[in-house]
């Protein structure tokens, strides 16, 4: 099948930046140190006036902080779900100032995570409720309650008031029935796992065969094909050459066993972690990926645009040395990274 997509409008982003793993440097750009010693994260908000998401003291005795990281999204959760009226002010602002900026690079759903702010569940219950509830104050799009526990994705949807529109459950996996149920409950389109019971899939017959088997669920619920978003499962092309084959030729065979109406992507950010400039190889493996059959997308899309990813040279060096790579050519990404090491990209 040939690629469904000719215009960015037929892609559908999910914003993946309102996530408590997301990191800034602490020597990087986006943050600073004042005058008094505090960091901080800046930012504007719609009258361009600046305001600062600050560290606080509990972030600096982590290991996080020691290894040079801001865990911004995790201190503005943290922030907005304390007993100081100033922190929740702090949290909520930084997290509404995060949302409109998805919003107008295009995206359509905000994915909210929490899963790391704590271990304790009843905290991370607190802080899906709290970032659902802020995200939605402001943005026209509606959320992707995004977790690995059942029990999170139900705060979620039940502090979503579903003005902006249906939500995402992300995600229905095969060992988590109970996810796709409470997306029923609450009116929820579903993003369904290509993983098996018992893990990961080894190559593109396995994400097939996963997806057919949770498909056998999700069927006599009723559930339309343009209500399911598939994972088809990212994994780094560092780690074997032909992760990227694997994902481009499960895409394939999804996309034909359901047609167009189902939507497939996945976190496609993934493919390029621990690599330099990642950007040039996110945005070749999604064009790939585009030819192959994907419609969606987790991605950032004030790094990723759609637009420039449709029109990419695909005859400049730096495109056909990343695509040697993700098409399984470089064995351990040895060219490509000589090639950055050279400045030939």
């Amino acid at each position: 099948m040939p690629r469904i997509i000719d215009s960015p409008k037929q892609f559908t982003i999910i914003g993946e930046n309102i996530h408590a793993t997301r990191v800034l440097l602490r020597n990087g750009r986006r943050a600073i140190t004042m005058d008094d010693g505090t960091e901080a994260v800046p930012y504007k908000d719609e009258s361009a006036e600046t305001h600062y998401l600050t560290v606080p003291d509990w972030y600096k005795s982590t290991q996080p902080y020691d290894q040079g990281q801001i865990k911004h999204f995790m201190i503005a959760m943290r922030k907005g779900i304390s007993d100081n009226p100033k922190e929740q002010d702090e949290g909520s602002r930084y997290i509404e100032y995060e949302t409109r900026r998805l919003v107008e690079a295009g995206a359509a759903y905000i994915d909210i995570n929490v899963d790391e702010i704590s271990y304790d569940t009843e905290i991370q219950k607190r802080a899906m409720s709290w970032s659902v509830e802020t995200v939605q104050r402001v943005s026209p799009v509606p959320p992707c309650v995004d977790s690995s526990l059942s029990e999170i994705i139900a705060a979620g949807l039940a502090a979503y008031n579903g003005d902006a529109g249906r939500p995402l459950v992300n995600s229905v996996a095969i060992e988590r029935l109970d996810a796709l149920d409470m997306a029923m409950e609450h009116n929820a389109r579903i993003k369904v796992m290509a993983t098996s019971g018992t893990g990961m899939p080894v190559d593109d017959n396995d994400r097939l065969e996963n997806v057919k088997e949770i498909m056998e669920h999700v069927k006599p619920r009723g559930v339309r094909l343009e209500d399911v978003f598939v994972d088809a499962i990212v994994f780094l092309i560092s780690v074997d050459p032909q992760n990227g084959n694997h994902y481009f030729n499960a895409v394939r065979k999804i996309r034909d066993a359901y047609g167009p109406e189902i939507h497939i992507g996945g976190g496609l950010s993934n493919v390029s972690f621990g690599l330099p400039k990642r950007k040039l190889i996110n945005d070749t493996f999604i064009y790939l990926a585009l030819d192959a059959g994907i419609d969606s997308g987790i991605i950032d899309p004030i790094q990723t645009n759609i637009e420039s990813v449709l029109k990419m040279d695909t005859e400049s060096q730096p495109v056909k040395l990343a695509m040697d790579m993700l098409l399984g050519h470089d064995d351990f990404c040895m060219s490509f990274i000589q090639a950055y090491r050279d400045g030939k990209l």
